[in-house]
C-alpha cells in the first residue's frame, strides 16, 4: 500500500497515470475524507473504477456509476467434477433460456417474482417512475444485460462445482442514475460551482435532491441483489431438472453501491466504485476476467481500505483499443477447453483476457486486505451481446 497524499492511498501496482490523476482529483473535494484506490482501478466515467470514496454531507452520483447495485453472486452445487455430464454444451440452450442476455434484453413475459418485487417496493422509489421505467424494471427482473456481465459454471481447488454470476439493477438503475446525475450537474450550475472535472457533480446531505437520490439508489442496490437471486435460482432449476444437485453456500455482494457506515470517527458515506466490502470474515466474490480465475474470498478488515477490497480484474484496455489489438482467433485461443458463446466471438473480443490485468497480481497488491477461500476455473461462460 503506497500513501500517495494525506488523503489518498493506493493498492494498485499497476495503474494508468490517467487514472491516478482522477482519484487525485476526487480526493480534493472538500468533503471528502479519503480515497482508497484498489490493486484493479482503471479510468472510469465519474470516478476511478476501483475506488473507495469516505465522504460527510455530500455523494457524488457519477461516483456510484449508472450501474448502480451491480455486484456477483456465487453458488456452491455440493456436488463434484465427476459428477458434471461429458459435455456442458448441451446445457447453454438452457441458461439462454433461463437468463435472457444482451444490450435491452429482458423477458418477453413478466415474470410474478417481478411483480411482487414490485409491488413490495414501489413506494421506495422517489422518482415517479414512467411507463418506460416501469416495464424496464418488470421485464428485464432476472436477465444479466451485456459487456462483462456474466454466468459461469466453475470448478474450485476441490473440483468442487459453482455457478457464479455478475449483473446489476439493468435499465432501472441506469435511467435514475443518468437523472440524478443530471440533476447534481445543474446544482452545480445553478449555485455557481466549477469542479475540476464535472462528473464530480455532488447533492449535499439532507437537501431534497440528496433524500430522493439516496431513497432511488437503495431501491435500485435492492433490485439488483434481487435480480441476481432470481438469475441464480433460473438457472439452478434448470439445471436440477437434468442434472444431479445438492445446493450449498451462496455469496451475494455489489461492487457499485454508495452506504452509511461507521468506521471509528463518525459516520460517514462509502461509495464503493468497482470494489466490494470486506470487513472481517465477510465473505466476496472477486471475479478475474474472461477466462482466467476467480476466487470467494474473506475479507480481513482493513481500516485503511475502510473494510474493502477490489472487485476483479480491471481493465488494461478500453474496449475499443482491444478490439484493434485483437482478434477473433486471439479469443478462441484464450477460451480453449471451456465452453463459451463461440459463435458470438467477434462481439466479445473486447472481453478478452489480455483486456485486463493479472487477477493474481491483483489478489497479491490486496493480500492485506482479503484472502482467498476458494480458487474458481471456469469451464462454461455466457455472456450477453
Amino acid at each position: 500500500m503506497e500513501r500517495v497524499t494525506d488523503k489518498l492511498t493506493n493498492w494498485a501496482s499497476e495503474i494508468d497515470e490517467k487514472a491516478m490523476q482522477q482519484a487525485l482529483r476526487s480526493s480534493r473535494m472538500p468533503f471528502v475524507d479519503h480515497v482508497a484506490v484498489m490493486p484493479d482501478a482503471h479510468w472510469g466515467m465519474g470516478a476511478t473504477v476501483g475506488s473507495v470514496i469516505a465522504t460527510r454531507g455530500a455523494i457524488m452520483p457519477a461516483a456510484v456509476g449508472v450501474d448502480i447495485g451491480c455486484g456477483m453472486i456465487a453458488h456452491e452445487l455440493a456436488i463434484g467434477a465427476d459428477q458434471l455430464p461429458d459435455d456442458l454444451d448441451g446445457f447453454m440452450p438452457a441458461v439462454s433460456r433461463s437468463i435472457p442476455a444482451g444490450v435491452g434484453r429482458g423477458h418477453r413475459r413478466v415474470h410474478r417474482d417481478a411483480e411482487d418485487w414490485f409491488g413490495a417496493n414501489r413506494d421506495r422509489f422517489a422518482t415517479e417512475l414512467n411507463d418506460k421505467m416501469c416495464r424496464k424494471l418488470l421485464g428485464q427482473y432476472g436477465s444479466l444485460g451485456s459487456g462483462n456481465h456474466f454466468f459461469e459454471i466453475c470448478l474450485d481447488e476441490n473440483d468442487r462445482v459453482w455457478f457464479v454470476l455478475h449483473s446489476g439493477s439493468r435499465g432501472i438503475g441506469n435511467m435514475l442514475a443518468m437523472g440524478h446525475i443530471r440533476s447534481a450537474k445543474q446544482a452545480m450550475k445553478d449555485r455557481h460551482i466549477h469542479l475540476e472535472d464535472a462528473d464530480l457533480a455532488y447533492l449535499e446531505e439532507n437537501d431534497d435532491a440528496f433524500v430522493a437520490y439516496v431513497a432511488d439508489m437503495t431501491a435500485c442496490q435492492d433490485y439488483a441483489m434481487a435480480n441476481r437471486i432470481k438469475m441464480m435460482d433460473s438457472v439452478v432449476r434448470a439445471w436440477r431438472d437434468v442434472h444431479p444437485y445438492e445446493g450449498g453456500r451462496t455469496v451475494n455482494c455489489h461492487h457499485n453501491f454508495t452506504q452509511r457506515e461507521d468506521h471509528g470517527h463518525g459516520e460517514v458515506w462509502i461509495t464503493r466504485k468497482g470494489a466490494i466490502s470486506a470487513r472481517a470474515g465477510e465473505l466476496g466474490v472477486v471475479p478475474g476476467s474472461m477466462g482466467t480465475r476467480s476466487y470467494i474470498v474473506e475479507g480481513l478488515g482493513s481500516p485503511d481500505s475502510f473494510q474493502s477490497s477490489s472487485h476483479g480484474a480491471g481493465r488494461t484496455m478500453s474496449r475499443g483499443q482491444a478490439k484493434r489489438t485483437f482478434s477473433v482467433e486471439d479469443l478462441t485461443a484464450a477460451m480453449e477447453g471451456r465452453v463459451w458463446n463461440a459463435d458470438k466471438a467477434q462481439s466479445l473480443v473486447d472481453e478478452i483476457p489480455g483486456a485486463y490485468k493479472d487477477i493474481d497480481r491483483v489478489m497479491a497488491d490486496q493480500s492485506d486486505l482479503t484472502r482467498p477461500v476458494h480458487t474458481l476455473r471456469q469451464i462454461l461462460n455466457y455472456k450477453g451481446t
